[in-house]
């Protein structure tokens, strides 16, 4: 009986299959074109722990990556494969086209040849096909909050691998919140010193949620983000990070309290959930350490993209502080409310000048400078809004894309985010507007993973996995009929396994049938 055809994750945009296989084996040499040897480099970095293939370099090799800028049908990121029994055939009109070639060649082998251990024995054979493949969306994004449960930056190495697999091209880092700062600024140490540590974990041996009175602390290092950024980008991933202002800051004034509403308050790093009332004030020298800590950030992260958090910002303090109240009228502000969107603005602007784009979450986009990009979470609807307004758009809809909530009714599920169940289908799910007569840009979509109850490197595996499998499916390839989907997530599940990968769910709940107690002793 024929081995079963691979299902690939996410699906090409166009596949058929041909009889025959194509073997590698030793004797295997690749043919890397001009321009094409970073992709080469990369197929032998990826397969060599599995494989023991050297997959040396020669001009006559029968793997052929090769660039050619004439296909432009295929953007920046398609590709053409042709497997055939004596060949293969790479091809694409950008580098990172072969880049997403690659992790195809990857899901067309053997799961095993995804494992980090050597699998002797195995026969290294890629079924003859013929692949034209173009992203359906230009963003596709997954979100992890280091600020709230810091993880090493070995698990973020780790999961740009993962995403690359899943041709995912954003790892968005949210570095900084009220319960920690993980960015180092070399003029401003406190921020790691004292915002990075808090005094107690918050979640206890079984994920509930408890103050066990455990430190909890981390910070990376300039060189750990500049090397993430490195392998990031062989990958063909960019990494965006998030440094949260005005709100979201209590981290940072439990270090610097002199940026703050009461200068003379002394903070510590937040020890709850939910949204702390504690953010920055609007005077100049706090509009000049702001700018301090992105230059820091624009030297460190390449990404067109900055992300400065912007929602949840309470203003409170703002409405009781005479300085507030004297720069809302000293800008024509028709209140202190008003201050968010001058806050943004200044800042943003100080972004735009150094050739970046601002990034920010919001509802609908309204009171935001028109040079923002936005991540529109609760509604559908605002995503619309924000497009009409004029926004580049990342849809981020928290009933499909928010990992952080169940996944399903099971009584045994681990702590989630209290909420509706966003199970599998619900994330396949994830719909875009489809309304073209806007003056905005829909850039695509991104799933989030908000860490309150994923304190661990296994607690992010099994709330991501399989769920951001499904959203990289639909932010890849599009709708498909969910059967269709689901066949090919439940064979995916043997590549995840081979990754060391303890995921959710594959299947949905069913409780079990109520058993009545007659009769029974």
């Amino acid at each position: 009986m024929p081995a079963p055809r691979p299902s690939p994750v996410p699906l090409p945009t166009q596949l058929s299959w041909r009889p025959g296989h194509f073997t590698l084996s030793h004797g295997t040499a690749v043919r890397a074109c001009p321009g094409a040897e970073p992709a080469a480099a990369l197929l032998r970095t990826l397969l060599a722990p599995a494989t023991g293939l050297p997959l040396p370099s020669s001009p006559d090799g029968p793997l052929v990556l090769t660039l050619d800028p004439q296909l432009r049908g295929l953007g920046d990121e398609g590709y053409g494969l042709t497997v055939g029994p004596d060949a293969l055939l790479l091809r694409a009109a950008r580098p990172t086209g072969l880049l997403r070639g690659i992790q195809t060649l990857r899901q067309l082998l053997p799961p095993e040849a995804l494992s980090g251990l050597p699998r002797r024995g195995t026969p290294w054979q890629l079924p003859c096909v013929e692949i034209t493949d173009v992203p359906r969306n230009a963003w596709r994004g997954f979100m992890l909050d280091v600020a709230r449960h810091f993880q090493p930056v070995s698990v973020l190495r780790r999961y740009v691998d993962l995403l690359a697999l899943h041709k995912l091209n954003v790892l968005h880092l949210h570095l900084t919140d009220d319960q920690g700062w993980r960015m180092p600024v070399a003029a401003y140490p406190r921020l790691t010193e004292v915002g990075g540590r808090r005094a107690e974990s918050m979640v206890g041996p079984a994920g509930s949620a408890v103050h066990d009175g455990i430190p909890h602390q981390g910070a990376y290092t300039r060189a750990e983000l500049t090397g993430l950024v490195a392998h990031a980008a062989a990958r063909g991933v960019t990494v965006v990070p998030e440094l949260e202002m005005p709100g979201h800051t209590r981290a940072a004034l439990a270090a610097h309290p002199e940026f703050g509403n009461v200068p003379e308050r002394r903070l510590d790093v937040w020890t709850d959930w939910g949204v702390c009332d504690t953010v920055l004030a609007v005077d100049e020298p706090v509009l000049a350490f702001c700018r301090t800590v992105l230059d820091e950030v624009l030297d460190v992260f390449p990404s067109r993209h900055i992300h400065i958090g912007g929602d949840e910002c309470p203003t409170t303090e703002w409405a009781v502080s005479p300085a507030a109240r004297a720069r809302a009228a000293a800008e024509g502000l028709p209140d202190t409310d008003a201050l968010r969107g001058w806050f943004l603005g200044r800042i943003g602007a100080h972004l735009v000048e150094r050739g970046r784009i601002p990034t920010a979450w919001a509802e609908s986009g309204e009171g935001m400078p028109p040079e923002f990009t936005v991540m529109t979470w609760r509604d559908p609807e605002h995503t619309r809004l924000a497009l009409k307004q004029g926004h580049s758009v990342i849809s981020c809809h928290h009933r499909a894309a928010y990992l952080d909530y169940a996944q399903s009714a099971d009584p045994d599920e681990p702590q989630a985010q209290p909420g509706a169940v966003v199970d599998l289908r619900a994330v396949h799910g994830h719909e875009l507007p489809d309304d073209t007569a806007t003056a905005g840009e829909l850039l695509g979509m991104q799933a989030q993973l908000w860490t309150e109850f994923a304190p661990t490197a296994g607690h992010v595996d099994r709330l991501v996995f399989p769920r951001l499998c499904a959203l990289a499916d639909r932010a890849w390839y599009g709708p498909a009929p969910w059967p269709d989907v689901h066949g090919r997530l439940r064979a995916h599940a043997d590549r995840l396994a081979a990754l060391g990968v303890r995921h959710g769910p594959l299947d949905p709940y069913v409780p079990l049938p109520h058993r009545s107690e007659k009769g029974q002793s």
